[in-house]
C-alpha cells in the first residue's frame, strides 16, 4: 500500500464508497475528529493501570469502526457500522469503573497526573466528535446515529477513566471555585 497518492492534493479526498468530496467538508470533519480521539488515545497507553489499557484498547479498535461508519454515506451490508453492543460495551466499562470511585458530589478540574490529564484531554475532543457527528447528521440524509450515541458515552468513558487513573496515580480531585 503506497502511503502518497497524490489524489488529495487538490483539496479532496476519497469517502469508504470512492465518492470525491472536500477535505472540509461536515463528513471528513466528524471523522477526522474521530482520529483524533484515537491518537489522543495512544498517547495515553499504557496509563499503568491494565484495566484502563484494556478498554482503551478496545476503544480505539471501536473507533475505527465509528470512522469507518461516518466515512460511509451508503453501507453495504458487511461494512463495518457501529451497533448497540459497542454501546452497550462502553457503559460496563463505566458501570466497572464507577464502582471503584466515590460518587461525584461536584464538577472537578480536569488534570492529575499525565494519564489522567491525557484522558480529560481526550475526553474533551470525543466531545468535539461528537459535535461533528451531530453537525454531519444535520447537513446529510444517513448517518448512523448509534455512532453518535457510541461518542457520547465513551466521552462520558473516558471521564471516568480519567478519575480512576487519577486514583491509582493517587492524585485528589479538585473541584472549580467559582
Amino acid at each position: 500500500m503506497k502511503i502518497y497518492t497524490r489524489r488529495g492534493d487538490t483539496g479532496k479526498t476519497d469517502l469508504r464508497d470512492m465518492t470525491r468530496v472536500s477535505k472540509t467538508s461536515p463528513r471528513i470533519e466528524a471523522y477526522g475528529t474521530v482520529d483524533e480521539v484515537n491518537a489522543l488515545i495512544g498517547t495515553v497507553r499504557p496509563t499503568g493501570v491494565e484495566e484502563l489499557d484494556e478498554y482503551l484498547e478496545a476503544a480505539q479498535n471501536h473507533l475505527h469502526v465509528v470512522q469507518a461508519d461516518l466515512a460511509n454515506p451508503e453501507p453495504e451490508e458487511d461494512d463495518p457500522v457501529v451497533t448497540e453492543e459497542h454501546v452497550n460495551q462502553v457503559e460496563a466499562w463505566i458501570d466497572a469503573c464507577e464502582e471503584q470511585l466515590e460518587p461525584l458530589e461536584s464538577f472537578i478540574l480536569p488534570g492529575g497526573d499525565e494519564a489522567g490529564a491525557s484522558l480529560h484531554h481526550a475526553r474533551a475532543v470525543c466531545r468535539r466528535a461528537e459535535r461533528r457527528a451531530v453537525a454531519l447528521a444535520d447537513h446529510e440524509d444517513e448517518v448512523n446515529e448509534t455512532a453518535i450515541a457510541y461518542l457520547n458515552r465513551l466521552s462520558d468513558a473516558l471521564f471516568v477513566f480519567a478519575r480512576l487513573a487519577n486514583l491509582e496515580a493517587g492524585v485528589r480531585e479538585e473541584s472549580p471555585s467559582y
